[in-house]
């Protein structure tokens, strides 16, 4: 299987291609910096330049096309500011949904935030009510869109090591954090089990096995 990963470079990114890469899947990843293509390839994938907040969508559409997935792995970041959350976070998940439909690429998994059904809390600044405003407007227009997709919303995010064991369900799920590595480990299992498309799941450290968790959403 063919994966084409936009923020290639990310935490989750690059967790994800070891695990698609290890698997004997070929993941691709979507970098904005020329300097981060040895991290990726040395992550098992192929990397490939591509700024989505310059970039046209068939130029994305290029790099989709003859790929069997496509995952949404982008973010602004922690020190940006409200308009990038919206170019990045919101645009760019818009960007690679619309390559991916004039591609011929169905599937397609995007990473956004819990809360992004609900508005912030009073007091959560400016920033953080941008972001949550473009990952409830990706996920809107995500939904509308005809592909095979899944909205993954992970709790707080942790660089812990990954325990292999979450809760993954439809909201609303209890907040708490989940490490990255099981991030990585449920997008792999999502990308390889069907009938997980079509939802909207959120996920937090829990006492179920990955891809138990995973065949349970497939069998719901």
């Amino acid at each position: 299987m063919r994966v084409v990963i936009a923020g290639g470079h990310g935490k989750i990114a690059l967790r994800l291609a070891r695990v698609l890469a290890g698997q004997g899947d070929t993941p691709v990843g979507l970098v904005r910096d020329p300097g981060h293509e040895r991290d990726v390839r040395e992550a098992g994938a192929e990397a490939i330049v591509c700024d989505l907040e310059t970039a046209g969508v068939e130029e994305v559409a290029a790099h989709l096309r003859g790929a069997d997935a496509a995952v949404f792995a982008a973010g602004a970041g922690p020190g940006s500011g409200a308009a990038r959350k919206d170019t990045v976070d919101r645009a760019a998940a818009v960007l690679l949904a619309e390559a991916a439909e004039r591609a011929g690429v169905r599937r397609f998994v995007q990473i956004s935030a819990m809360g992004a059904d609900r508005p912030p809390e009073p007091g959560a600044g400016e920033v953080w009510a941008a972001y949550i405003r473009a990952k409830a407007d990706a996920e809107d227009d995500l939904r509308a869109r005809d592909l095979d997709w899944t909205v993954l919303r992970p709790g707080g995010l942790t660089d812990d090591p990954g325990t292999g064991l979450v809760t993954l369900a439809e909201p609303l799920v209890p907040r708490g954090g989940v490490t990255r590595d099981d991030v990585a480990a449920v997008i792999a299992g999502l990308l390889g089990t069907p009938g997980t498309g079509g939802r909207t799941l959120e996920l937090v450290g829990g006492d179920t096995p990955v891809d138990e968790a995973v065949r349970a959403v497939a069998s719901s």
